[in-house]
């Protein structure tokens, strides 16, 4: 099977050859490509070389245009902050009020010279190169996590409690744009697009059905419209949101390490989803020989087993994992059959 027929396979739950090795490369592709972090996030030519170069070095069965959550926010407006050896950020919250939101228009995610245009473009060099070989993820932010971002995490947390309305219409505002986003990387070829909501695992799960669900559903609903699939991921501990994420409809779900394998195995196996994780990125990877991490991966497969699985670290692969614990982790499904 190719790499892209396992992971449809374990998405719709057929049979497939092995387990499909589905990490997230952010870092750890870009430190073993000689570039900087911020050519790495700015120029797509060095993104799509990098997660190349690593497909071509390493076994793993899908790749990402993921590099930080500011392509928004910077079509916005929002003052950018460009280190060299570290995400994109905004300088400082571009809505503070009702006001400041009434000033915005809807960027188009293919202006040229856009950061999303960007990735809008990495995606497409992807597929061109190896999308029908490769499952190639395009990437947005969820509605909540975009609202974080333009407001900041704080000040939007507040808003909820004291000013829902104000909320609402800040999301309501950025779904069109995430949809418009989304659809354009889908159109540029993207199988699947992740949507980050990391933010979300720090409401409530009654926040979290009021002001993130009802928005992810949008997307994941126009996503699918497209003929694309969603992968749903947000970081941190979501055990108490696990059943309620489901709703959202998405076909794929991260599971970070902070939530036991058992809960999150016992909830998308009853659901009938397919799920990703959880390797602990740092104890399990960065911090592990290629012999602890291939015993950790084992166990995972074994209690995976019957599932619709992929195997995966919580997060992203630090940059400071060995090649040779990576490899490890890579080959995994390879020798449990």
């Amino acid at each position: 099977m190719t790499s892209k027929e396992r992971c449809l396979a374990a998405i719709e739950g057929e049979a497939a050859d092995r387990t499909p090795v589905f990490p997230l490369l952010m870092f750890f592709a870009q430190s073993r490509s000689g570039i900087t972090y911020r050519e790495f996030a700015t120029n797509a030519d060095a993104l799509v070389g990098a997660q190349l170069s690593i497909r071509d070095k390493f076994p793993v069965d899908a790749i990402t245009v993921c590099s930080d959550a500011f392509r928004v926010s910077a079509d916005l407006g929002a003052e950018m902050v460009y280190p060299e050896d570290k995400p994109p950020f905004a300088a400082s919250p571009l809505i503070r009020s009702r006001s400041d939101l009434r000033k915005l228009g809807l960027p188009d995610p293919m202006r040229s010279g856009s950061r999303m245009a960007d990735r809008v473009d990495a995606v497409r060099q992807l597929v061109e190169t190896v999308g029908s070989e490769c499952l190639v993820l395009g990437w947005v932010d969820m509605p909540f996590a975009e609202a974080c971002s333009v407001c900041g995490v704080s000040d939007f947390m507040l808003m909820l409690v004291d000013d829902p309305s104000g909320a609402h219409a800040i999301l309501e505002f950025l779904t069109d744009i995430v949809i418009a986003f989304s659809l354009a990387q889908v159109q540029a070829g993207a199988h699947m697009i992740g949507a980050g909501d990391a933010a979300a695992s720090l409401i409530s799960p009654e926040q979290y059905r009021v002001f993130a669900l009802p928005y992810e559903q949008r997307v994941v609903e126009a996503v699918h419209s497209a003929g694309a699939f969603v992968k749903l991921h947000i970081c941190g501990n979501t055990s108490h949101l696990l059943d309620d994420m489901i709703r959202c409809g998405a076909d794929l779900f991260n599971v970070d390490h902070l939530v036991d394998f058992e809960v999150a195995r016992s909830a998308y196996g009853k659901a009938g989803v397919c799920f990703k994780g959880n390797l602990n990125p740092v104890a399990d990877m960065m911090q592990s020989s290629p012999e602890e991490c291939a015993a950790k991966c084992r166990e995972l497969l074994r209690r995976a087993k019957g599932l619709r699985y992929m195997l995966s670290a919580g997060c992203e692969i630090p940059a400071d994992t060995s090649d040779e614990t990576f490899l490890a982790f890579c080959e995994a499904p390879r020798a449990y059959v």
